[in-house]
């Protein structure tokens, strides 16, 4: 009997990912209980449960004080009784006296069981929250299960998961046995066991499903510094690269493409447009307009705002259908951004307001701002004042490109 149940013990172990310590205190306890319930006292506290699994033994005892006269049985034992087990005892030794579970009454054996029933469940549900807890905020894979009402059922394993419609991709279909990965969004803890709440909808999906599938990102390389996204149709993501050597949206694309079309497929193709982050802002805005082209960049970082003006031909690329471009831009970058064409920034005179602005404090190039520095092709500007191809500048005095010793004012005289 006692090799069966721990050889049961064994067995519970690995099917329910419980420690046998906790099954064996589960047992522990409920051999207590039995044994006060037997002797209908319920203020024991004297009981002993020696459970020793390598020897696969069991026993229980009351823990009885040595005494001259016996005023309760159940703690107390004489000291010529206790002279009977062991001549050695003395008045206030203390005795374990061996109990014989077997003539536990039919009741107390029932109220054992479901007491150990209960505290195995009870491990049960708490190894089941561990495991699961560990797992919020992460994606798993899962298998779709049965609708409940118009939620969705997902198995992840030894527990189910609760899709619900608010978290599911517009116009995506789930049929039974159907294998889809999940977001965990959150793990609560319940007298029922662990409640699941998973996303397909969730911007973090996207992120780590590249982290499953880019290298790079997995092991930090590359780091995700934002995402927008409107699920099941497209999304933005912002890259950065933490060596010089990695081009952080070569990486996230793959080779032909490779990389991104496992995370598209796995979104049933929805379409991912990554770039390039960057500190400034007025970069970051440009490279998040993509694919749309961008003349000029206005940046108001006091009050997140930011005025763009693209080229006519771009102005509804960069808008997107319905919008959908400019608004995860603006989701992307944290900035409120209105866009207008060339046409409509000279005619409401905005693009004076551009002008004004770059002009005074550096010089522009493609509609990005830069300091008093050097200028492509050789150009410099210094207080907003430009000078031509082939003239550069040292210590205050400019000279022609092609020979050093010439002096050049205002790249219009030379001597």
């Amino acid at each position: 009997m006692n090799d069966e149940l721990f050889d049961a013990l064994v067995i519970l172990e690995k099917e329910k990912n419980i420690k046998s310590e906790v099954l064996l205190e589960a047992i522990g306890k409920s051999l207590e209980q039995a044994c006060r319930n037997n002797y209908n006292r319920q203020d024991l506290t004297n009981i002993i449960v020696d459970l020793d699994q390598k020897k696969k033994s069991f026993g229980i005892f009351l823990a009885k004080e040595v005494v001259e006269e016996v005023e309760d049985d159940m703690t107390q034992i004489s000291l010529a009784d206790a002279m009977m087990i062991d001549p050695d005892y003395q008045i206030g030794d203390v005795i374990n006296v061996d109990i014989n579970s077997r003539a536990f009454g039919r009741i107390a054996v029932q109220n054992a069981k479901n007491v150990i029933l209960q505290q195995i469940r009870e491990a049960e549900r708490k190894s089941l929250f561990a495991d699961y807890y560990d797992k919020e905020n992460k994606v798993i894979t899962g298998v779709v299960q049965r609708f409940i009402g118009r939620n969705v059922a997902i198995n992840l394993g030894k527990v189910d998961g609760i899709l619900n419609e608010s978290e599911m991709i517009k116009g995506e279909n789930y049929y039974p046995n159907q294998r889809i990965k999940v977001y965990v969004l959150h793990v609560d803890n319940t007298p029922k066991g662990p409640r699941i709440l998973v996303s397909r909808k969730h911007p973090n999906l996207v992120r780590c499903l590249f982290e499953q599938e880019v290298a790079e990102v997995a092991d930090g390389t590359v780091q995700i510094m934002a995402i927008a996204r409107e699920a099941g149709s497209r999304s933005k993501m912002a890259v950065l690269s933490n060596s010089e050597n990695v081009d952080p949206v070569g990486a996230c694309v793959g080779q032909n493409g490779s990389r991104v079309a496992m995370v598209v497929d796995e979104l049933n193709g929805e379409k991912i447009d990554i770039v390039n982050w960057d500190e400034n802002p007025a970069y970051f805005i440009e490279n998040a307009l993509s694919p749309a082209k961008v003349v000029t960049v206005l940046v108001d970082e006091e009050d997140k705002q930011a005025k763009v003006v693209v080229p006519d031909y771009q102005l509804s690329l960069a808008i997107g259908r319905e919008g959908q471009n400019a608004r995860l831009t603006a989701r992307l970058t944290g900035f409120k951004i209105d866009i207008k064409s060339e046409t409509q920034a000279i005619e409401s005179g905005e693009l004076d307001e551009f002008q004004e602005e770059y002009y005074n404090d550096g010089y522009e190039e493609d509609g990005m701002q830069y300091p008093d520095e050097y200028y492509d092709d050789g150009e410099y500007s210094e207080d907003g004042v430009y000078y031509d191809d082939g003239v550069y500048e040292d210590d205050g005095v400019y000279y022609a490109e092609e020979d050093p010793g010439t002096y050049v004012d205002d790249a219009d005289e030379t001597e």
